[in-house]
């Protein structure tokens, strides 16, 4: 692999040096942490997470500030896998969906999450996400009645950006700075009007 991995997403190419390469040396399996917190929205401390409405902070993510205007993300930067999954848990809280936990079903690759009425995948590997993991998603969601969201470190196939386009599937892309970059219309509306 080179210092660089291009993400197939138009204009848009990071830096995909990590500590440790993503999805190796990680124990990613159903029972490894993520660093979400537990159900609930609560962090260690007891104090509500990011979407919970009281305006406390965990990790750096902030919620409303108490008139229903969402005050900005703030990330944490992303050296290892499970860092990615934080990051996206903790963009999921800022969105507005306080509960986010991991996902009973695992997907096909990547990490689940989930929050009441939402699934969501990160995908840490430095391989763009392929048509069937969006397909994937978006058919557990409607398994569950839920909207999806999809969370990438090194972008998306050509066919999986318009397959999401044409299904609605909101998809990110996470830079090392933890902060997850709207690649398409869906994924754009989600931000300005949250979860």
């Amino acid at each position: 692999m080179g210092d660089e991995a291009t993400a197939d997403t138009p204009g848009r190419s990071r830096d995909a040096r990590l500590d440790t390469p993503p999805g190796e040396g990680h124990d990613l399996g159903a029972g490894a942490a993520t660093g979400i917190g537990p159900v609930g929205g609560r962090d260690a401390g007891g104090d509500r997470a990011p979407g919970g409405g009281t305006g406390a902070t965990v990790d750096g993510g902030t919620s409303d500030d108490g008139a229903g205007r969402r005050g900005p993300f703030r990330p944490v930067p992303i050296r290892t896998a499970r860092d990615a999954v934080t990051a996206a848990a903790l963009y999921l809280r800022w969105l507005g969906y306080p509960d986010v936990r991991r996902a009973d079903q695992r997907p096909p690759s990547g990490i689940g999450l989930a929050a009441r009425g939402v699934l969501a995948q990160v995908d840490p590997t430095v391989r763009p996400a392929s048509l069937r993991d969006v397909e994937c998603l978006w058919l557990t969601a409607m398994t569950e009645s839920a909207a999806c969201v999809y969370f990438s470190l090194a972008g998306y196939a050509e066919d999986a950006l318009a397959r999401a386009d044409a299904l609605g599937v909101p998809l990110f892309v996470l830079d090392l700075t933890g902060t997850p970059q709207p690649v398409n219309s869906p994924a754009d509306d989600l931000v300005a009007v949250g979860g």
